[in-house]
């Protein structure tokens, strides 16, 4: 061993905070956390009751499932656990998805839960706060929200399709957000068809005349 200091892990090494609200698009905190797992990158997931809810609603899969995708699972009530210190080194922290709610305790340093709280000291440590937001239409509260974390610079991510990428399914749709996502924290993926990568299409797009007369 060299140097008298402390040792500290490298960037590779260094684990993500995953959190998951209760907005729609649970399947993205599912799929973020598979990709993740598949990468060897060590996970810290909270996850919030609505968010508990919204997986049920809307997916196949059980909260408990969800939860056995991470490496170290937190109670978002547990203001003690390591996210909420910025001792905790990471690469960074990925809402997915992040509803209005959790978007204005952020932007105003309120600290309700763990969500917040993390989300607080990612941003006071100058680490990549990224948050899925999801909501439509956006209200002026909403836009003015999303514009105040940005000027913190926190990456405002709201799940658009890329359909220059030609998605297929819907999984492949959940896939290329993800993979941008995954771009942000530094961790190697395959998820995303890039900007002028080329796939022979399996189907055509047809499109039928529309209106009276037609067939």
């Amino acid at each position: 061993m060299t140097g008298g200091g402390p040792s500290r892990r490298s960037e590779p090494e260094l684990p993500v905070v995953v959190a998951m609200t209760g907005a729609t698009g649970a399947i993205y905190g599912i799929r973020l956390l598979q990709a993740l797992g598949q990468a060897g990158v060590e996970t810290h997931l909270v996850l919030s009751r609505w968010a508990e809810a919204t997986i049920l609603a809307e997916t196949s899969w059980k909260p408990t499932d969800v939860r056995a995708l991470a490496d170290h699972v937190w109670d978002e009530d547990d203001l003690e656990a390591p996210p909420a210190s910025g001792s905790l080194l990471t690469r960074g922290m990925l809402v997915a998805p992040c509803s209005m709610k959790s978007l204005a305790a952020i932007a105003h340093g309120i600290t309700e839960n763990l969500i917040h709280r993390a989300a607080e000291v990612t941003m006071k440590e100058r680490r990549t706060l990224l948050l899925l937001v999801r909501e439509a239409p956006l209200s002026v509260i909403h836009l003015e929200n999303m514009l105040r974390v940005a000027r913190a610079g926190v990456l405002v991510v709201p799940p658009v399709p890329a359909f220059y990428a030609r998605p297929r399914t819907i999984e492949e749709m959940v896939d290329h957000t993800v993979g941008r996502m995954l771009d942000h924290v530094g961790v190697e993926h395959d998820l995303v068809r890039r900007w002028g990568e080329r796939r022979a299409p399996r189907w055509t797009p047809r499109v039928e005349r529309g209106g009276p007369g037609a067939r």
